[in-house]
């Protein structure tokens, strides 16, 4: 599987899952808190691309592991 985090160690990938999530958290929050469908919408957008690296990365940690 080659992808753009094959460079990253296993501690750089922690830490980039770890981001994720609390970017993530924050979003949620900002969704609950915002008014208006464009922002609704905005917000929704970078929660799913968010979500989308971090299921990539996530897979790729499993990977590693399991070697």
């Amino acid at each position: 599987m080659s992808n753009d985090y094959d460079y990253l160690s296993m501690d750089q990938l922690n830490d980039r899952i770890a981001i994720l999530e609390d970017n993530i958290r924050q979003l949620i929050e900002q969704a609950a808190a915002a008014s208006g469908e464009q922002n609704e919408s905005r917000i929704a957008d970078r929660i799913n691309q968010q979500n989308d690296e971090l299921d990539r990365l996530v897979k790729i940690r499993e990977s590693r592991q399991k070697k």
